[in-house]
């Protein structure tokens, strides 16, 4: 057990350590992987939501319009509750302290959801853990889903 834990001790001083190469070279260092200052890199496509059963909800989110610094946030999958409701299913902090809204833009082939996350007004001057959490907020459509695909605009 003690070279267990050794071992990953070992592994995790190792992580975070960092050498220096000497160069004089101007590169951004992320996570052992360089980009010349200068060279702009494209930000990845959000992530492809999956539709999962309707029973695979997390902790119910009522939207919150007046959310204090929200930021878009992707969601992993979604549910159709109803022809006309669509659930999504993300993570972020507990209730108590955050909340979330969405901005759905629909088209004859595609829903597209802006999820935004961030800290509740009443919840301003708290002092709130971190501890993550799997939410669900439903969100109702204009017109039935149909075979439109869900997207996700983060």
């Amino acid at each position: 057990m003690r070279f267990l834990a050794a071992g990953v001790m070992l592994c995790l001083l190792l992580a975070g350590c960092s050498t220096a190469s000497g160069s004089d070279e101007d590169t951004a260092p992320t996570l052992g992987v360089t980009t010349p200052v200068g060279h702009i890199q494209q930000p990845s496509p959000p992530p492809v939501p999956h539709e999962v059963p309707v029973g695979d909800v997390g902790t119910m989110f009522e939207p919150t319009p007046d959310l204090i610094g929200a930021t878009t946030t992707p969601f992993e999958s979604w549910s159709q509750v109803s022809p006309n409701t669509i659930a999504v299913h993300f993570v972020t902090g507990t209730p108590e302290c955050y909340g979330a809204d969405a901005t759905v833009t629909e088209t004859d082939s595609t829903v597209t959801v802006e999820l935004r996350t961030g800290t509740r007004p009443d919840a301003a001057d708290k002092s709130c853990i971190m501890v993550a959490v799997y939410a669900t907020m439903q969100m109702t459509l204009a017109s039935p889903l149909g075979s439109r695909t869900i997207l996700n605009a983060a």
